[in-house]
């Protein structure tokens, strides 16, 4: 009895908070794994997705080479795996450092919205979206120049 009333009070003091942060430090980290091997399956078949576009437009339509090549929807591919590739940076740099580094989810952000403006097809949305496009870019390039800032001035 009187051990576990030691146990009970250790568990509710802060060794027993130790405790707890790190079960949910170690979940964390096994989460991140999970989802950097999952994102890299999703770059390889991305990239092979890529190198079927490019094969079968390239080589096998008439007329032979880039000329009747959608540029657009072939950029827009090689935006994706870009996008992907920095996601598994983000998660990577958590497992490093067990931080949220800012300045990669923004510039993974611009790298998004910039993809959306690249492949945007401008019958297909109202001027409010791209207005509102605009104010994001504007939103996400003020804070990338902010964190850039400050960390340059430490």
């Amino acid at each position: 009895m009187l051990g576990k009333l030691r146990r009970m009070r250790r568990a509710l003091t802060s060794e027993g908070d130790q405790q707890f942060l790190h079960l949910v430090d170690s979940l964390q980290g096994l989460v991140a794994k999970v989802l950097s091997l999952g994102l890299i399956l999703v770059i390889l078949v991305a990239v092979y997705e890529l190198l079927v576009f490019l094969v079968t437009k390239i080589f096998l339509e008439q007329p032979f080479g880039l000329s009747g090549l959608p540029l657009v929807e072939l950029f827009g591919l090689f935006l994706n795996i870009l996008i992907a590739l920095e996601l598994l940076e983000n998660i990577a740099g958590y497992l490093k450092k067990h931080v949220v580094q800012v300045e990669l989810v923004i510039v993974t952000a611009l790298i998004a919205v910039a993809r959306k403006i690249i492949v945007l097809d401008l019958e297909k949305f109202s001027a409010q979206e791209v207005i509102a496009l605009a104010v994001a870019i504007i939103c996400l390039s003020i804070g990338y120049w902010i964190i850039r800032y400050t960390m340059h001035q430490d």
